[in-house]
């Protein structure tokens, strides 16, 4: 996610709580939302739509926070 912000994804993760709870909370929703998608946990295709506008909000948000420290 976001390659080309690599360093600065690394200095905000150590430097900025807020940035590291949300980047983490992120991966483990993706890999919750690959799990279900390969029938690993029982869910519904409801289930995985919800967890996907929440992992997009998120996504969302660590791009605005990585821009503002950018600028």
């Amino acid at each position: 996610m976001f390659p080309e912000y690599r360093e600065l994804i690394s200095r905000l993760k150590a430097e900025n709580p807020r940035f590291a709870s949300q980047f983490e909370k992120h991966n483990v929703l993706d890999q919750k939302i690959i799990n279900m998608e390969k029938g690993v946990e029982p869910t519904s295709h409801d289930a995985i739509e919800r967890l996907k506008r929440e992992k997009l909000a998120i996504k969302d948000e660590l791009y605005a926070m990585l821009k503002s420290a950018s600028a």
